[in-house]
């Protein structure tokens, strides 16, 4: 593994990649190969029935779950203990059967003699499920067995090597990163090791290991559980990659045996490329794995198209959207029929009727000021008693959405929006029209009201905008520095409301929080393109500030509001959205953390941990720094907020909302980039007898819900890897990069980072630094590096650097030469004393 690789950072690659190389397909092959089919010996057992696993799962003999391969060990792969302790293991390519990063399989417990042998001293760092969204992608996918024979008459002669992996992480309020790579023990390092020397490499003794060598005889806590694959519920993989053809000409080379690939037909690949491979050298392709036999070292796969070269924008990005599944197709006619075929559309009188007209009123609409896809809109109008009616009205997509149309089809199957750099949403639900308004009085809320309206937004504000309008309360501003206001309104009428709101959503927030809620906001980064090239020309840290947040309590409300409605009417068919407690063992090794660099953080509830985070992040210098360091600790053990439907889940305590601190949450707001507003928006017309009830009974809610589940874990995963290739190209072309760094965990050999200018988590590695040598200890509980950096002048004298947790640095951020990598390197300390 490269010295320079990051193996915790959410935003380090673009598109994850292989080689591919090709073999011939012609009879001569067939007939080379006749004499051994017969007698071949299968590398993989062959799955259980359907039957068996239904049999074996409800004798809890069999178990199940979602498959983690870990990026950096492709070898190993874990799926989550029902229990919620250590995940288990899968050891190798043969055990873990054909299966794909995010597949839900059904495995089998190896008996206890061999079961993985935990060591004590926390070095054994890849005890845990990995999450892709937060390591390097360049290890991930499907491989060859490392027990390859080496003399196989039927090794192919042209491979693909292919790299997979899925993640999902929401964004907002509820937005919670999924747990790391690796085990929060990765960080503590709590190792119990002791250096024996100081030198450029170091070898380290273990004091407290067990000393035998038979699981049976080790107590549990040494030992992490093993399984093997025994069937594939459903393959979630999309089994598409994206990488390079190459002919292999040692087919028994240590490259062969060591890295995922798969075999496709040199008649897949262009006619030239046996004469000229070099002319494909950078050239990226999709392929598609279509089939993996039980008697095959190789995945069968099929070139499915040429991109493009590697590390431009946009055959990188159409890899991604491939790899992810993610449909950008044109919308068919039949689709696009279901749509109003006259525009300017206008609301017939009939409709009209049959919903309150609220177009005199001030309500107007507050976005990022590139957003094209309006879908909420805000009004505040004080009342005569002093109290205040809010009103957060959002596009009524249902209206145009039918029920089991084409148009509904395409978008329960795309499900979500998906958000990339450089373009627009890659889905839209359907043109925006008459508006639902759900209206509050707030201080306190002392009434509700849904129901089906007709407005038209009298000025679009961006988040600029109306911050500007809360920065500076007196200023009359001219109409020339704001969007054009209707008429009918003045645009003190619209200052006067947006100043309304802040401070109500002040109150809003500030209750949620004594309430018990948590937030944990982690840095994104945002691009500034050249309008002809669309390179980036720059990059910088988006701003969440009082106009979002204004934005952001009311969106809340709403959905909070409507989760209640929906489940009054539906308690059997009501799509909500619950967030599970941490893990339970990962919240261990995160308590055990913080006791060890001496962070006091009461884990108890969600509140407790937020008012700990608020106050551990402001008691020494660079506060917003260290602030993201532990946001980005307390995020690991955090689970996935999810869809669900109500009659499914039949124990209400697990409707509630961790982070939200509440018993029932939905989405509703966004009707326009996510399907599962829209069923809900069903749900809420069915509830106020606008409608009939939706057509699906509650087991097929729930199978929407999880397709959603997926797709939104797959557009979140796709929208950081478009992040991650534009960065990666801003280092290449703009690089090196210099910026200030916070140190997040200290390793024996390494230590890991967050660059603050750029948001970025990297790894920096000892032995790639120009040090006479480097000093691991214990300082108490905090673990800490010593290095010791090579003079610069023959004449001076080494220079120490003492690395631990919140330790402040520089680094330089180097493309390496290879498309869309880059490396993190320290800079060296000032010799001054």
């Amino acid at each position: 593994m490269s010295n320079s690789d990051s193996r915790i950072n959410p935003r380090q690659l673009g598109t994850p990649r292989g080689s591919y190389a090709a073999a011939p397909t012609s009879s001569d092959r067939k007939n080379r190969n006749k004499p051994t089919r017969g007698r071949k010996k299968s590398i993989f057992e062959a799955y259980m029935s359907k039957e068996d696993v239904s049999a074996g799962l409800k004798r809890g003999e069999l178990i199940q779950g979602p498959l983690r391969i870990n990026p950096k060990k492709y070898h190993e792969a874990f799926i989550p203990s029902p229990d919620g302790t250590r995940d288990i293991f899968i050891d190798g390519v043969v055990a873990r059967n054909r299966a794909l990063n995010g597949d839900i399989v059904v495995v089998r417990l190896l008996p206890k003699e061999q079961w993985k042998v935990i060591k004590p001293d926390g070095s054994d760092k890849e005890t845990e499920a990995t999450r892709e969204s937060d390591v390097p992608e360049d290890m991930l996918g499907t491989c060859v067995p490392r027990e390859t024979a080496k003399d196989n008459a039927e090794s192919p002669d042209v491979i693909i090597e292919a790299q997979f992996d899925d993640n999902e992480a929401e964004h907002g309020q509820d937005h919670l990163q999924d747990v790391l790579a690796d085990d929060v023990k990765k960080l503590s390092l709590d190792t119990g090791e002791k250096a024996v020397g100081i030198g450029a490499v170091q070898k380290t003794k273990q004091d407290d290991a067990p000393k035998v060598n038979d699981p049976r005889l080790l107590p549990d806590k040494f030992l992490q559980r093993t399984a093997k694959v025994v069937y594939i519920l459903e393959k979630k993989h999309s089994r598409a990659a994206t990488g390079f053809i190459k002919l292999l000409a040692d087919k028994n080379s240590e490259l062969f045996r060591k890295v995922p690939r798969a075999y496709v037909s040199l008649a897949d690949c262009p006619s030239d490329f046996v004469a000229r491979p070099e002319d494909y050298s950078n050239m990226l392709f999709i392929c598609r794995i279509v089939d993996w036999k039980e008697d095959s070292n190789f995945a069968t796969g099929q070139l499915a198209k040429s991109l493009g070269q590697a590390g431009e924008i946009e055959p990188e990005t159409e890899g991604i959207l491939t790899e992810y599944g993610v449909d950008f197709s044109d919308f068919s006619p039949e689709a696009l029929e279901c749509l109003p075929q006259s525009l300017p559309w206008s609301i017939s009188p009939r409709e009209l009727a049959k919903r309150r007209d609220l177009r005199k009123e001030c309500i107007f609409t507050i976005d990022p000021s590139t957003a094209k896809d309006l879908d909420d809109a805000l009004s505040c109008k004080q009342l005569p008693d002093g109290n205040f009616e809010v009103g957060v009205h959002i596009a009524d997509v249902s209206y145009f959405v039918l029920e089991e149309t084409a148009l509904d089809k395409v978008a329960s199957e795309r499900a979500t929006s998906v958000y990339l750099v450089q373009k627009m949403p890659l889905i839209k639900m359907g043109k925006v029209g008459p508006q639902i308004s759900l209206c509050f009085r707030v201080l306190q809320i002392l009434d509700e009201w849904f129901g089906r309206t007709v407005i038209c937004s009298c000025v679009k504000l961006s988040y600029d905008h109306a911050q500007s309008m809360i920065e500076n309360p007196g200023k009359v501003f001219s109409p020339e520095e704001l969007p054009p206001v209707s008429p009918q309104h003045s645009v003190a009428e619209v200052q006067q409301a947006v100043l309304n709101l802040h401070r109500i959503a002040q109150h809003l927030r500030k209750q949620r929080f004594i309430d018990g809620a948590l937030r944990l906001d982690q840095l994104k980064l945002s691009f500034t393109l050249d309008q002809e090239s669309g390179m980036p020309q720059g990059c910088y840290i988006y701003q969440y500030r009082d106009s979002n947040k204004l934005v952001e309590e009311f969106m809340l409300l709403a959905n909070m509001a409507v989760a209640h409605q929906i489940y009054r009417s539906f308690p059997e068919r009501a799509l909500l959205r619950r967030h599970p407690p941490p893990q339970t063992k990962l919240l261990k090794d995160l308590m055990e953390f913080c006791n060890q660099v001496g962070l006091d953080i009461d884990f108890s509830t969600a509140g407790t941990l937020h008012v700990s985070a608020l106050g551990w992040q402001g008691t020494l210098g660079y506060s917003e720094a260290r602030k993201e360091v532990l946001t980005n600790m307390f995020s690991r053990p955090m689970q996935m907020a999810l869809y669900f439907c109500t009659g499914v889940l039949k124990d209400e305590t697990l409707f509630r909302h961790y982070a939200l601190n509440v018993p029932f949450y939905t989405h509703f707001t966004s009707p326009i980039r996510r399907y599962a507003d829209v069923l809900v928006h069903r749900l809420l017309s069915a509830s106020l007898g606008a409608s009939a009830p939706i057509k699906l009974e509650k087991d097929a809610l729930q199978r929407q819900a999880d397709h959603c589940n997926d797709r939104k874990m797959a557009s979140k995963r796709v929208q950081e890897l478009s992040a991650d290739l534009f960065f990666a190209i801003f280092v290449r072309e703009c690089g090196p990069l210099e910026s200030e760094a916070m140190v997040m965990g200290v390793l024996n050999e390494a230590f890991d980072v967050l660059v603050l200018k750029f948001g970025v988590q990297k790894r920096i590695y000892c032995n790639a630094l120009p040090l006479l040598g480097f000093h691991f200890q214990k300082v108490g509980r905090k673990p800490e590096l010593t290095l010791m950096w090579e003079p610069e002048k023959l004449e001076q004298e080494s220079v120490s650097q003492v690395i631990t947790i919140f330790t402040l640095v520089e680094v330089v951020l180097k493309s390496e030469g290879v498309p869309l990598k880059y490396s993190a390197l320290l800079k060296r300390p000032s010799s001054e004393k």
